[in-house]
């Protein structure tokens, strides 16, 4: 019974930890968005940063992007379209999980 509980254990902590890259690429997604949107704002510097953690931020209002989606919508107005940031937040997704790969 003991092989059983340990691969039980395993399956869990992989399940864990495969939930918080997904956590930490969302986030780390929802920052390069932010700080893209920042950059057609014409912020810089640490208005970008502070723009960035709103975005950030944005993504606890509800489950799904769509929230995110929203507020960058909403902060750009007609400088994009809302199919632009998702396409933009696909491709961010990509980058945002390249560069978790890469820290550990």
């Amino acid at each position: 019974m003991t092989s059983f509980n340990d691969r039980e254990t395993a399956f869990e902590n992989k399940f864990a930890h495969d939930e918080e890259m997904k956590f930490r690429a969302v986030a780390r997604r929802n920052k390069l968005l932010g700080l893209w949107a920042a950059a057609l704002l014409g912020k810089t510097g640490e208005d970008a940063t502070t723009y960035a953690k709103e975005v950030v931020k944005a993504d606890f209002e509800e489950a799904g992007h769509e929230d995110v989606v929203r507020k960058v919508s909403g902060d750009l107005g007609d400088k994009v379209s809302d199919d632009e940031i998702r396409t933009k937040m696909a491709e961010l997704s990509i980058t945002a999980m390249d560069q978790l790969m890469n820290e550990a």
